[in-house]
């Protein structure tokens, strides 16, 4: 006969306490998904340049009108709460100081993955429509292009697109703030020579 074993899954409450306690610092690269806590992989140079990037070109466009908000919080639900990449967020007077950004708060939310690519699609991006996050980008390194998903529904977003090198994005809840995809990946990789 098999053993059913039962997960425990942390709410984002039980999850901040751990952090208050000391059980978790802040140096630890984890976030907590589902009630799990998910272990981050290492930022590669490629990521966090993209991450600069957009943060340089993002902050002078949206200062007037929001908030940019690099690897911190995002309460998504009761059991979750994810450190995307970067968020653009709805200006407030105390800058989120007395609870972190809910998914109505969220005016963009990007994620850049390499090696975490289909467990962003899979497993974030379904998290992201339920929360009711209005658009999310993730920047994908393997095929240097840009995925964008709007009209999240609690099924998931109801507008998918990719955009290429030569084209240019634009945040929909900002008229006006639009990036060019070549400023925010930057030169193209190059081929591995072998060499």
């Amino acid at each position: 006969m098999a053993l059913k074993l039962l997960k425990r899954r942390f709410t984002v409450e039980e999850y901040e306490r751990m952090g208050q306690a000391g059980i978790l610092s802040e140096d630890d690269r984890v976030e907590l998904i589902d009630g799990e806590i998910i272990e981050l992989p290492p930022i590669s140079p490629r990521h966090a340049a993209i991450v600069s990037r957009l943060n340089h070109f993002l902050h002078p466009e949206v200062k007037p009108r929001a908030l940019v908000s690099i690897r911190n919080p995002l309460n998504a639900d009761p059991y979750s709460e994810p450190q995307p990449d970067l968020m653009l967020v709805k200006r407030r007077d105390d800058y989120y100081a007395s609870a972190h950004p809910r998914g109505p708060d969220v005016l963009l939310l990007v994620e850049v993955a390499d090696t975490t690519l289909e467990y962003d699609r899979v497993v974030k991006i379904p998290l992201y429509a339920r929360a009711g996050i209005a658009e999310v980008w993730i920047i994908a390194l393997p095929t240097d292009e840009i995925e964008v998903f709007r009209r999240p529904s609690a099924e998931g977003f109801r507008s998918v697109s990719k955009v290429r090198r030569g084209e240019v994005l634009s945040v929909e809840a900002l008229p006006g703030v639009t990036l060019a995809v070549d400023q925010i990946l930057g030169e193209a990789p190059r081929p591995d020579t072998g060499a």
